[in-house]
């Protein structure tokens, strides 16, 4: 058994929480390992329609569920060890549930390791980033992905002062925050709990290559900050 096939089985498809009328759990897991050992054009689309059929995401209503999260690394994989037909195919799937994702009128939102309650969006952007070298080589359309993924930022504080009449934080970025001058809102996760923050300022961006960054929230008190918080964006779950 290959790690794609593995990493398929272990998961309980049934079990991930999504739309009953529109879910098919048993799609997810035919259609990956259909897509895992396709070997041809054929296959691969038949595969693609599984999981977009209901498996991964409902391409009719443009519904993205859970299981396109939890299966974000097994396509990667395809797309990296599988064959050409079936690596267009895992990406293409990445792509729509990206997408639906970003305009996701349910605003589904999933457990993390990092955080219990993620905008889809934002899960699904973690797993390409971690994918970054192989999207950057797959020509156009990898690094469009690439850039997309990179909007749905994500901070994971490190440490935390006051300043003023707020609070300055120092960790990590993901992706990219937005240009510009002037004040950003974004979600704070902690302890369980999510927190609307309506200033946000990036003071210090990531240099030469480092994802380590600062940024400065007016208003807030450090002890809402301390390490492990992380924000997020609020314009993924508004859209």
């Amino acid at each position: 058994m290959d790690i794609e096939a593995a990493d398929i089985e272990a998961v309980d498809w049934s079990g991930l929480p999504a739309p009953a009328d529109l879910y098919r759990p048993d799609h997810a897991a035919t259609g990956l390992r259909a897509l895992a050992t396709a070997t041809g054009l054929v296959q691969a689309a038949d595969a693609g329609a599984l999981l977009a059929g209901g498996g991964l995401l409902h391409d009719h209503s443009g519904a993205v569920f859970p299981a396109a999260v939890v299966a974000a690394p097994i396509l990667l994989a395809i797309a990296r060890h599988g064959r050409p037909q079936a690596g267009a195919t895992a990406l293409g799937l990445l792509d729509d549930a990206l997408a639906f994702a970003t305009h996701d009128g349910r605003r589904t939102r999933v457990a993390t390791p990092y955080a219990e309650a993620v905008p889809i969006c934002c899960a699904l952007a973690d797993h390409l980033r971690r994918g970054a070298d192989l999207l950057a080589a797959a020509g156009h359309e990898g690094k469009r992905l690439l850039a997309e993924a990179a909007a749905h930022w994500r901070f994971d504080v490190r440490e935390v002062a006051a300043e003023g009449g707020g609070a300055v934080a120092l960790g990590s970025l993901s992706g990219r925050f937005p240009d510009g001058d002037g004040t950003r809102v974004a979600e704070l996760h902690r302890g369980g709990r999510i927190t609307a923050l309506e200033q946000v300022v990036l003071h210090y961006p990531p240099e030469d290559g480092s994802p380590d960054a600062c940024l400065r929230i007016p208003g807030a008190h450090p002890d809402e900050l301390a390490a492990p918080a992380v924000l997020f964006p609020v314009r993924c779950v508004r859209e």
